[in-house]
């Protein structure tokens, strides 16, 4: 799949196109993906997705904004796998919120992505002050010659699919839930970077993956799966958050000790599957009992596992 930053002033090529934040790419995602794949392939067109960098609710109210389920490389991972040949990464910014709605549609979608078909959400907005809409859409496609479909709400055992339902599902640590909405279980993908050792130190040496800046959905310690070390996924116990015992600093990491591996894997681009909880993150008074409590969890996590093999193979 082609990545590209910004938007061109004029498209070498017709398209067919859908716009959206893409966070998590639930099975609501999926479904207008499969739709937008097999429109491109019918007219002989690229499929393209234009995606938005930050996420527009970051840039207006960055204190309240919601964690994302997913960086933008693992994004771009999952757009790509699901047969997307191109996407646009938008940066939002104050010019970008700015720009009306006719604007929009002449400038980026006719001009600078040369739309021939568009798939939206059905609560898809757009433009300053949220202007546009499905039918000012519509009523342009007939104007200027592009077909516009809107894909319906998906639902699963009753429950509206959305970015939001997942990350309402990982709060709670409803695990099931989440798979039931994403079509598979949460996972985080990363590169393996050099921590601190203290995992070693204390007997358990962890996989680190740096989260950035970026505020986890859930949190805790779980009993995980892992791939991209191996032909087939790797158990271990995993604890993501904040590490109150031993840091201050705020910043989020995910650290991951993996059972019966001794390898190096500093460098390696993971990707961690989160399939039980067994406790809240917490801080420990000694380092003592912070190895004691990594060893009660490893040994849960493990014995999970055993009791579950088909969810590791998942």
């Amino acid at each position: 799949m082609q990545v590209h930053r910004g938007i061109p002033e004029q498209a070498d090529t017709a398209t067919v196109l859908t716009i959206g934040n893409f966070d998590g790419l639930h099975l609501g995602h999926q479904a207008l993906l499969a739709l937008l794949t097999e429109k491109a392939r019918a007219l002989g067109l690229p499929a393209v997705v234009l995606t938005f960098e930050p996420h527009p609710r970051e840039y207006f109210s960055p204190a309240d904004a919601p964690a994302r389920l997913a960086s933008l490389r693992e994004k771009l991972l999952l757009l790509g796998a699901a047969g997307v040949d191109r996407t646009h990464v938008c940066r939002f910014d104050a010019r970008f919120a700015a720009q009306n709605a006719q604007s929009f549609i002449d400038d980026t979608l006719v001009h600078g992505l040369g739309v021939r078909h568009l798939f939206i959400g059905d609560d898809f907005r757009f433009g300053a002050r949220r202007q546009g809409d499905f039918t000012m859409l519509q009523e342009a496609g007939r104007r200027l010659g592009f077909g516009v479909e809107s894909m319906p709400t998906l639902s699963v055992d009753g429950e509206r699919v959305s970015s939001s339902a997942v990350r309402s599902a990982l709060a709670e640590a409803d695990l099931a839930r989440a798979a039931r909405l994403l079509g598979r279980p949460y996972s985080i993908a990363g590169r393996v970077s050099h921590g601190d050792k203290l995992g070693r130190q204390l007997g358990f040496p962890t996989a680190n993956i740096q989260m950035k800046h970026r505020l986890p959905p859930l949190t805790g310690v779980y009993a995980v799966g892992v791939e991209g070390l191996a032909a087939t996924p790797i158990a271990g116990v995993a604890n993501i958050g904040l590490r109150p015992t031993v840091t201050a600093n705020g910043r989020a990491r995910l650290e991951v000790h993996l059972f019966d591996w001794t390898r190096d894997c500093y460098g390696a681009h993971i990707r961690v599957h989160f399939l039980h909880k067994l406790r809240a993150e917490r801080r420990f008074d000694s380092l003592d009992a912070l190895r004691a409590q990594i060893a009660a969890d490893a040994a849960t996590a493990r014995q999970w596992l055993q009791d579950n093999p088909d969810r590791l193979q998942a």
